[in-house]
C-alpha cells in the first residue's frame, strides 16, 4: 500500500507514457484522459496531467495536483479535476484553482468523479453542462476560447483563491495523501 490507495499493479499513462501506479483514482484518470483524446479529438500535446500548483494560506504553503489542463491556440482553456464521490463539493476549490493555474481565468472547468461530470463555466461558476459526454469537444473548446477575454487575475484575488484552495485540498486532506506536499 502506498498512502491511502490499494496498489493493483502498475498502468501506463495515456497522456505521458509514464508507468504509474495502477489504482481506482488513477483508473478513471486515464478513462478521462482517453475519452478527451479518442471521443472529443483532443491531442496528448493538447494535455498536461498531474499540473502541480503551489498554494498559500498565510504562511503555509504547500503544492497541490490539478489533474488535467487542456491547451488550445497556447492557452489553458479546460482544467478537469477529479476527485471520488460528491461533485458539488468540489466546485470551489476547482473554481479556485481555474484562477490560480495561469495569470488569467481559465475559461471551463470540469469536476468529476469519473462516473459523472458537472461542467462550469470558469469566470462565473455555473454550471454549464452535466455529464461525461458534456465534456467540451476541442472544436467546441476552441470555438469558446476564441471569443473568450481571458481576464487576468488580480493578485489580491489570487491570494483569496489560494487560500480557499488550501482549505479545501490541504487542510480538508487525508494526512495520508501523498499527492500534496506541504512545503517549509
Amino acid at each position: 500500500m502506498e498512502g491511502h490507495h490499494l496498489i493493483l499493479g502498475k498502468l501506463i499513462d495515456a497522456v505521458t507514457g509514464r508507468v504509474l501506479p495502477d489504482t481506482h483514482d488513477e483508473r478513471y484518470r486515464q478513462k478521462l484522459a482517453r475519452l478527451l483524446m479518442d471521443a472529443r479529438g483532443y491531442s496528448q500535446a493538447d494535455i498536461q496531467s498531474r499540473c502541480s500548483l503551489r498554494v498559500k494560506a498565510g504562511d503555509n504553503c504547500a503544492m497541490v495536483k490539478v489533474d488535467m489542463a487542456v491547451t488550445v491556440a497556447d492557452r489553458i482553456c479546460m482544467i478537469i479535476k477529479y476527485g471520488p464521490g460528491s461533485l458539488v463539493t468540489r466546485h470551489r476549490p476547482a473554481l479556485a484553482a481555474s484562477r490560480l493555474l495561469a495569470p488569467y481565468q481559465i475559461p471551463v472547468v470540469v469536476v468529476t468523479n469519473g462516473e459523472d461530470a458537472d461542467i462550469l463555466d470558469g469566470h462565473t461558476g455555473e454550471v454549464i453542462a452535466n455529464g461525461l459526454e458534456h465534456i467540451p469537444a476541442r472544436p467546441e473548446l476552441a470555438a469558446r476560447c476564441a471569443v473568450f477575454l481571458f481576464p487576468p487575475i488580480a493578485e489580491a484575488r489570487a491570494e483569496i483563491e489560494s487560500r480557499i484552495m488550501y482549505a479545501y485540498e490541504v487542510d480538508g486532506s487525508c494526512p495520508c495523501d501523498d499527492s500534496i506536499c506541504i512545503l517549509p
